[in-house]
């Protein structure tokens, strides 16, 4: 008759909160479920196998960061040849047996020596042997099971940044995508909801909202306009224990700001500009300059500057300054006081990149009138000839006129012209002038043979 020895690996639950068993395989005859034992079984010492099992268990597990004083209860291991006179030995090895894990040899009892953490060691492999002390001889074969580290919530989520950084066009619509924020939680994703993390907003209402299970950010408020508010700061907070009471946290910051479109024409401060030029100006001399404010920035305020009409249509021009984004307006022909002393223009600037979608807040261009008034310059007298030519005969008495020249003052106030002559040209004295008409009369004999020709030259000056 054949017999058959039975070797079990107890795990008892001593505290319901720190170990817990569960079934991988089960058969329906032998043990009763709710006995929970590991039964290992040989048919004799000389030929040691695995019997067919009616009950198997190889699993079970413990609760992560034990903060008990005593070593924290695994099992018991018993073999059913032990008549418990000391004859038989336990032997535990595999992951942390000896160190971690320690076995009463005699009793079979096993503990865990340390507070476990899940997140550094989820899994640890054991074996378990019985044998005969005396002999050294296993007595039932030995058995491999597992001790499963059960998560505990101990790990608030982590977000992969501290800070994030977004920017979207303002004027987005609702709903518009900003950024997504991410949070990792160390904690067991397939045990409980230790590690289901859920996403709120707990600064940035009403601007911004967030998904609560991907974390994505998306704008919530229409039209949010850069030129009254750039900055935005938005506090994200991730809650594990899928945001459940009792959940652990952790918070992230999202700098968004807005960036610029063109959603501002240009406008002129004021509806009229008055400048002065003296007609004496050179063409191309800048005369004055002018500007359209634009709220926005970049190419988005750029302004280019025109003349639509006016008087001074062809007398003026006007460029664009690209630094300051003022206009430049330029002399194009020559002034002149006494032909018009007043030019009235007509500007126009406009935007140079615009945005169709804006097109409804009217037109992206504004004009304003330009006022030049010319100012006099006190222009010396005009001869009305550039050259003179007289004839005299050499015989001619002294202080015979001999010719008159005439010059006149071209200003408003026409002032009155006197005459005299350059002596450099007549340093012998020949010729004189008379200050108030300006006939030229001889002051000493003329030689032909002598000299034939006397150029002088006439000095007209205002008396003022």
């Amino acid at each position: 008759m054949r017999t058959y020895h039975c070797f079990w690996l107890l795990f008892w639950a001593g505290q319901p909160h720190q170990s817990f068993l569960t079934p991988l395989s089960k058969r329906t005859s032998g043990f009763p479920e709710k006995e929970k034992v590991l039964v290992l079984s040989g048919n004799s010492r000389r030929d040691l196998h695995r019997s067919k099992r009616s009950w198997m268990w190889n699993q079970f597990f413990l609760l992560e960061e034990y903060t008990g004083t005593d070593y924290q209860y695994v099992g018991k291991l018993h073999s059913d040849q032990d008549k418990g006179d000391g004859s038989l030995k336990y032997i535990l090895s595999g992951d942390g047996a000896g160190d971690l894990f320690i076995i009463n040899e005699n009793t079979g009892d096993i503990q865990a020596t340390k507070r476990l953490d899940r997140e550094e060691k989820p899994v640890y492999i054991l074996r378990a042997q019985a044998i005969n002390r005396r002999t050294g001889r296993p007595v039932e074969p030995e058995s491999e099971f597992i001790i499963k580290i059960h998560d505990i919530n101990d790990n608030e989520p982590m977000f992969t940044k501290d800070v994030y950084n977004a920017s979207i066009p303002e004027m987005s619509d609702v709903g518009t995508f900003v950024v997504q924020v991410t949070a990792t939680d160390a904690d067991d994703p397939t045990y409980g909801n230790s590690a289901k993390v859920v996403y709120s907003i707990l600064q940035g209402q009403p601007y911004f909202s967030v998904e609560s299970e991907t974390g994505i950010i998306k704008t919530a408020l229409l039209n949010m306009d850069r030129e009254n508010r750039e900055q935005y700061q938005v506090v994200i907070q991730a809650k594990d224990m899928g945001g459940q009471m009792g959940g652990l946290s952790g918070t992230t910051t999202v700098n968004i700001t807005l960036t610029d479109v063109n959603d501002n024409p240009p406008r002129f401060p004021q509806s009229t500009y008055q400048f002065r030029a003296p007609e004496s100006t050179p063409p191309d001399s800048p005369v004055g300059r002018i500007k359209a404010n634009d709220a926005d920035v970049d190419e988005n305020a750029e302004i280019e500057y025109s003349i639509t009409e006016g008087d001074g249509y062809d007398m003026f021009g006007i460029t664009t300054d690209k630094d300051t984004q003022e206009g430049i307006i330029t002399v194009k022909k020559a002034l002149d006081f006494e032909n018009k002393n007043l030019y009235i223009l007509k500007v126009e600037a406009t935007n140079t990149h615009v945005d169709p979608r804006f097109l409804y807040l009217g037109p992206f261009k504004d004009s304003a009138t330009v006022r030049i008034q010319v100012e006099d310059v006190d222009e010396p007298p005009v001869f009305s000839r550039p050259a003179y030519i007289m004839e005299v005969k050499e015989d001619v008495p002294m202080n015979s006129v001999i010719g008159t020249v005439t010059a006149q003052d071209p200003d408003a106030a026409k002032n009155p012209v006197k005459y005299s002559v350059d002596r450099h040209t007549d340093m012998d004295r020949v010729f004189n002038i008379n200050s108030g008409n300006g006939s030229i009369f001889t002051s000493k004999p003329l030689d032909r043979e002598t000299l034939l020709w006397h150029n002088i030259t006439v000095i007209a000056a205002e008396i003022s």
